[in-house]
């Protein structure tokens, strides 16, 4: 084989490896546009009414994810399956987008910490690497850290619309979780300094409630206050 034969060879491989490439950063723009619907939402709760329809808020926005259900699965379509990693960094991101509102809307439903299978199974898509499109560990990671941020948020806003009782329980949960990342040897470094930013929510949580506290505001509704 020439010089020349080799290259355009290569030229042909570097051609279609770009229109994969292509075809995938149209689908994940069609997924980040969805992300973006069901955050608009979920936002809504850190309004002074939004409270009162959060039940409401997380059922629109479980219909929402069947359309991320579809996106995902188009994307499935546009590489090899057994290359995931290779094009991973084209949807790293918006994975970890969704994975942080599908756990936000677990936490909304139950005050509990969504699971990897569950954000798996509201996804569409696979725990298992070796079963193709799936739930990379350190982006499951990543979306619950982006959560934790935004709860510390919700806890400023309860004050503000009068639950009193709900930065309580999300002290409780943030702090059980930062226990949690603290047995973790994380070597990622992007993900590790997202940790590093759930010490300073635990922090804002720990002065909203110290703040309730003086002003004898604390009364747990496990516990006879109002929820």
């Amino acid at each position: 084989m020439s010089v020349t034969d080799m290259f355009s060879n290569i030229q042909g491989f570097l051609s279609a490896d770009q229109d994969i490439r292509e075809d995938i950063r149209k689908v994940v723009q069609v997924l980040e546009q969805t992300a973006r619907e069901i955050l608009t939402v979920l936002q809504s709760v850190h309004q002074p009414s939004g409270f009162k329809d959060i039940p409401s808020k997380c059922l629109r926005a479980r219909e929402l994810f069947s359309t991320v259900r579809n996106h995902i699965g188009d994307l499935k379509t546009k590489f090899p399956a057994d290359q995931y990693y290779r094009f991973h960094e084209h949807w790293r991101f918006v994975l970890q987008r969704v994975t942080f509102l599908a756990a936000f809307v677990v936490y909304l439903e139950s005050e509990s910490l969504v699971t990897r299978e569950e954000v798996a199974q509201i996804l569409g898509i696979e725990v298992d690497r070796e079963k193709g499109f799936h739930l990379d560990i350190e982006d499951y990671l990543a979306g619950v850290l982006i959560m934790a941020s935004e709860l510390s948020r919700l806890a400023v806003n309860s004050v503000t619309s009068g639950d009193y009782g709900r930065p309580l329980r999300i002290s409780r949960f943030i702090n059980e979780l930062d226990s949690g990342f603290r047995l973790l040897n994380l070597k990622n470094d992007p993900l590790r300094k997202r940790y590093d930013g759930l010490k300073y929510d635990v922090k804002k949580i720990e002065e909203v409630v110290y703040d309730l506290s003086i002003r004898g505001l604390t009364k747990d509704p496990e516990t006879g206050g109002d929820k």
